[in-house]
């Protein structure tokens, strides 16, 4: 067994096209627009349509929801195409419990506004444009994920 069927027995080739198609799609946002395309921003924008708290309702979250709304629905368009193009295949499923999934999303939800963006603003758009900030956020990110991981990991099983 090679080194790449271990942490990906269904192979890489799919992880690698998603890759650089999500690189290409904030990359053509970004040269087109000027605009750059974290999700956690585009989850705070979204939430300023109901939520009437001063942080939802800033300047910067209000003015920009629109375009951010269809870029969010954009990816899960995208996502659909996909899976409709690969066939449905078989739901997978997690040992996971719900209350620990729910908590860790809570947690990942206050690391990205503590770290003042996601994975996916400071990993993709931020690595990709050389910033500093965005680079000690992602070593954050990864060395917390696999600590914690392996942590859960241990405790589930």
């Amino acid at each position: 067994m090679s080194i790449l069927q271990t942490p990906f027995p269904m192979g890489w080739q799919h992880y690698l096209l998603g890759g650089l198609c999500l690189g290409a799609g904030v990359a053509l946002l970004f040269l087109f627009t000027g605009r750059i395309g974290g999700m956690s921003t585009v989850f705070s924008s979204t939430w300023s349509y109901v939520v009437r708290r001063p942080f939802f309702q800033q300047a910067r979250l209000v003015d920009t929801r629109g375009w951010r709304l269809l870029y969010a629905l954009g990816l899960i368009a995208g996502a659909l195409a996909w899976w409709l193009w690969r066939g449905a295949g078989v739901a997978e499923g997690t040992q996971v419990p719900w209350w620990l999934l729910l908590a860790g999303g809570f947690v990942a939800g206050y690391g990205a506004r503590l770290g003042n963006g996601c994975t996916s603003g400071h990993g993709i758009c931020g690595l990709g444009s050389l910033q500093w900030p965005s680079a000690l956020a992602v070593l954050t990110f990864m060395g917390t994920a696999i600590i914690t991981a392996n942590l859960v990991t241990r405790w589930i099983v």
